[in-house]
Parts: structure tokens; sequence; C-alpha cells
């Protein structure tokens, strides 16, 4: 199977903070930018496969900054990492300042997708080639992440987690 590049998955959405998605205090309700973060990634997640995906993982999210009614969100999301039949998708957040234009990020999340057949069968994706600086490092701290996950669900003992394992190592 030929390997693909972050930039063939890579998916943006942008769209307006309106009143009915935000909460009291005039900001976008965490679980809309949950769902928008999910729609951006399942996207990303088909292109990369070319399959059917589903969401198996929210593995990390961070709410940094406040999103205010009116504004204009952005949402890019891109394969950092594939694995068998999963890949790992990075989604950064941006907000556009109003007045300006300018951007800045306000969030970051990183999903976990499976590509399943039309029976749900999890299903072989192509590896990924990331290329530039950002890429490679989003791609090597991928299997960083997924040690970790297994080694906390308990399928994958510690000592065989050699990735995370290698950061604790004296280097002397």
């Amino acid at each position: 199977m030929q390997a693909k590049y972050p930039k063939e998955s890579r998916t943006t959405l942008t769209d307006l903070v309106l009143p009915s998605e935000t909460n009291p205090l005039n900001n976008l309700f965490g679980g809309e930018l949950l769902a928008r973060m999910d729609r951006a990634a399942s996207i990303a997640a088909r292109r990369h496969s070319r399959r059917i995906v589903v969401t198996a993982s929210v593995n990390h999210v961070a709410f940094n900054k406040a999103i205010p009614l009116g504004s204009v969100v952005t949402v890019e999301a891109a394969v950092s990492r594939a694995f068998k039949s999963s890949m790992e998708i990075f989604i950064d957040v941006w907000v556009e300042d109003r007045e300006s234009g300018n951007r800045t990020k306000a969030n970051e999340a990183i999903y976990t997708f499976v590509a399943v057949d039309e029976t749900g069968a999890p299903v072989t994706v192509p590896p990924l080639e990331p290329e530039t600086e950002l890429e490679k490092q989003r791609y090597d701290a991928a299997l960083r992440r997924k040690q970790l996950s297994l080694v906390l669900a308990g399928k994958m003992k510690p000592q065989d987690a050699t990735e995370l394992k290698a950061l604790f190592e004296d280097k002397k």
C-alpha cells in the first residue's frame, strides 16, 4: 500500500459562532466545538483511508481560549500518524479577530479514528509519510501516545513500550 502525506488529508472547516451555540458567557459551547472537531477529523481520516471511518477515541482536548459569539472559527485537521487500521488526527482550532483579521490558535485536540468495511470490521489503512518538521514531530509523538494508551488500557506491558521508555532513559 502506497504511503500518503498529511497534506492529502488536510481538512479546513470555517464557520461563524452563532447565538444558539453559546453559553451564558456568550462563548462557544465546548460540546459544539467538539462536534466541529469531530467532523473535520472524520473528513481527514476518510481522505487518508478512503474508507468508512469511526471515532475510536478523543485522546486530548485543550480548551485554551474562549471563542466569543460572532467569531470566525477555523478547524484544521490532518492525519498525524497511521497505524494498522487506526489513524491519529491532530486538530488545530483558530479564532479570527473580528477587526484585524489576525488568527490566534485557540484550541487543539487529538482524535483517533478507525477505518472499517461495510460490516464494521477494521481494515488496513495506508502508511503516512510526514514532510514538514511539525508533521514529523506530531508523527513521532503519536507512537508515544499510542503506547501510553495501550499501557494504561492493560493491552501492552510497560517494558514493551520502547518509545515511552526512551523518554526516561539516562542519556549519559
